[in-house]
């Protein structure tokens, strides 16, 4: 089952004028995108998950700066809100912050940007600080970056917000926005899940037995 919703700002924010406009940020649009497996391999999971990105897309404030630009102030002005919206929404979508048990995010540069501005919004405490307290975790949030044409899919990886060695709780959602990024545009994302993959059952790292070239008896040369 998969749900899409685009363009389509949170109910909270329809009587704040400047959320409807940009919110200061250069904000074109909002992008939440829903699924939950109900099936794997003919089996229902023990815990069905479901999972959700949503993607902000955002004027680059960089376009046409050059690699000696210090791009700090941006972050600050910029970082903070995406991180409130993200996660609102994402809370909002998965049923609470207390569903949420693995968290991603990932940036989308387009093609007249840095790659370093994918990295500038993500890659700071002003966004993976505030995300990871808004989703109450306490595990370094994996990522995605790349710089792309409008509509490529970036795959957004997952892991556990609290143990990050959960193998369980590894896992990706991909994430697309259509016309997006444009090529002065950036698409910025936060993505959660509410539990494990299907049927998961390839160990952890906390019961893995020590394995090294020396514990094994047959090793490829």
């Amino acid at each position: 089952m998969q749900e899409r919703i685009q363009d389509r700002l949170h109910p909270s924010d329809q009587s704040d004028p400047s959320v409807v406009a940009d919110a200061g940020i250069g904000l074109r649009k909002l992008v939440l995108h829903q699924e939950v497996v109900l099936t794997e391999a003919g089996e229902a999971p023990a815990r069905p998950a479901r999972r959700a990105s949503v993607a902000a897309v955002i004027r680059n404030p960089w376009v046409g700066s050059g690699p000696g630009v210090d791009l700090t102030a941006e972050q600050l002005r910029i970082a903070p809100t995406l991180a409130r919206f993200l996660t609102d929404r994402l809370v909002g979508a998965l049923g609470g912050v207390d569903a949420v048990e693995a968290f991603g995010k990932a940036a989308v540069v387009g093609t007249a940007g840095e790659i370093e501005h994918a990295g500038a919004l993500i890659h700071t405490p002003y966004f993976g600080n505030l995300v990871r307290e808004y989703l109450q975790g306490e595990s370094i949030i994996c990522f995605a970056d790349n710089r792309a044409e409008a509509g490529e899919t970036l795959v957004v990886p997952l892991w556990h917000k609290t143990h990050a060695a959960t193998r369980s709780h590894y896992q990706t959602i991909g994430a697309r926005v259509p016309d997006a990024p444009r090529a002065d545009e950036l698409v910025v994302i936060a993505a959660a899940s509410t539990g494990p993959r299907p049927h998961p059952r390839i160990g952890d790292r906390m019961t893995d037995p020590v394995v090294t070239t020396e514990t094994l008896e047959v090793v490829p040369s």
